[in-house]
């Protein structure tokens, strides 16, 4: 009897192709720390494993290991992805009674969606464009004194650093700052899990309070697989229940082994794997430059290659089809970026494909890119709190009609991924011009 099975079909398809990975997952589909037979770890909670949320054995030893090799207060595993670990970081400075969270407008919308059905109220810290073009920047010191001193009495801190492109944030200026006002610093760490073990610090030995991270996207984990740092013992005791607060009772034991067994192996061979990493990652860079793309300005992750395409009059979306044809699978591509992940499972071969499909790709036609100087609109006003406008009767009405009526979810146009509207936020016409730029036609809005 036949059966169907589009997604398994698809996933078999796409492995057949034999592309280089330079995306997520971090392990690469290569044999490397992680077991083949983790199937048959595909268990639940027993005597024998212990469970996630109320940990006393051999999941609690995992964490302990783990915050071990960190050399955190606490580090909690997770299974349900950053996703988790920044809803249980918002949660955690909430216990405070404190409603106010400074948080950088470049953000995952996990985490407005936490700040919504928390009842959270961000005040938006806009990046300065110093990471070049296309590209959104980074948060600086002084914009988070000014918000600080206008909100002594905030929640939090909220940053991302890095960002999907690799730009590093100045995290340590920023972290004394926020220590001056007793405000915790919690960072979205998401593309950074290995920075432990770089020429570039992680956030955490800079100063943050907590950090989400997702060794999935960069390390041998599988996919959903996270970590939750935790530096001091202020956030500790609270933390497994902000977690179980959102988070699945039935997580997978796979992912969870795989945490396990990549603190294990970072112990071991991280210190020798990402020096090498850095250097090949380097001479690609040195390549990229020498062929006229563009990287991000200002400090950046080593071991992330972001290439602009501006500058050659490329589009970035064709670029990543070039790169495809030529048997590499980029992460991410955008009118003016192709985003490329490499980690130390990826081969040499890997690395020759790139440089190759990056060769080819300057001999794409060359076009003229109907975005560039664009400049972001001014914040729209603000009517109501985004949980009054997530949880509102909604509707999609198209853009041209959409002026004055209030956002019910965010639109961020990729360049430069900083949300052009937020939920609660009133739709102006500066706005709605600006999107329709990027091609949108229609909007979500409160009834």
């Amino acid at each position: 009897m036949e059966f169907t099975a589009p997604l398994y079909d698809a996933l078999r398809q796409h492995l057949a192709k034999n592309r280089s990975s330079f995306h997520t997952p971090g392990h690469k589909n290569h044999p490397g720390p992680l077991p083949p037979d983790l199937l048959s770890l595909d268990l639940t909670e027993l005597p024998d494993t212990d469970s996630l949320f109320e940990a006393a054995g051999p999941i609690l030893k995992a964490e302990e290991h783990a915050a071990k090799v960190f050399g955190t207060a606490r580090t909690l595993f997770s299974a349900g992805g950053c996703t988790l670990c920044i809803q249980a970081m918002l949660r955690l400075v909430s216990e405070s009674g404190k409603r106010t969270v400074l948080a950088s407008r470049v953000l995952h919308r996990s985490a407005v969606h936490a700040m919504a059905l928390l009842d959270l109220s961000p005040v938006w810290l806009y990046p300065e464009q110093d990471a070049g073009p296309g590209i959104p920047g980074r948060v600086q010191p002084e914009t988070v004194a000014a918000a600080l001193n206008a909100h002594p009495d905030a929640a939090a801190v909220y940053l991302t650093s890095p960002d999907y492109f690799g730009v590093l944030s100045p995290i340590e200026q920023i972290a004394k700052i926020c220590r001056s006002y007793d405000v915790p610093l919690i960072v979205d760490n998401a593309h950074g899990s290995h920075l432990f073990y770089t020429s570039q610090p992680h956030p955490l030995e800079q100063g943050a309070s907590m950090t989400a991270d997702s060794p999935h996207k960069t390390l041998p984990v599988l996919t959903g697989g996270a970590w939750l740092h935790i530096a001091g013992e202020r956030f500790v005791s609270g933390a497994k229940s902000a977690m179980a607060l959102f988070g699945s009772t039935s997580p997978p034991y796979p992912t969870m082994a795989s945490l396990d067994l990549c603190a294990a192996w970072l112990e071991q061979y991280g210190k020798e794997a990402y020096p090498r990493l850095e250097n090949r990652v380097s001479s690609l860079k040195k390549a990229a430059l020498s062929l006229g793309y563009t990287l991000p300005e200002g400090p950046c992750d080593p071991t992330r290659l972001s290439l602009g395409t501006s500058a050659l009059g490329i589009d970035g979306s064709a670029l990543a089809d070039c790169f495809r044809q030529n048997g590499v699978e980029p992460e991410y591509a955008d009118s003016a970026n192709a985003v490329l992940i490499a980690t130390p499972f990826n081969t040499e071969e890997d690395f020759l494909r790139l440089e190759n499909a990056m060769e080819q790709g300057v001999l794409l036609p060359k076009t003229e890119n109907p975005l560039s100087g664009l400049t972001l609109p001014t914040q729209p006003p603000v009517s109501c709190s985004l949980r009054e406008a997530s949880f509102a009767p909604q509707e999609t009405v198209p853009l041209a009609k959409a002026v004055g009526r209030i956002a019910a979810e965010a639109a961020c146009p990729c360049p430069p991924g900083i949300p052009a509207v937020m939920m609660g936020e009133i739709l102006t016409r500066e706005t709605a011009e600006f999107l329709r730029r990027y091609g949108f036609f229609s909007v979500k809005v409160v009834k």
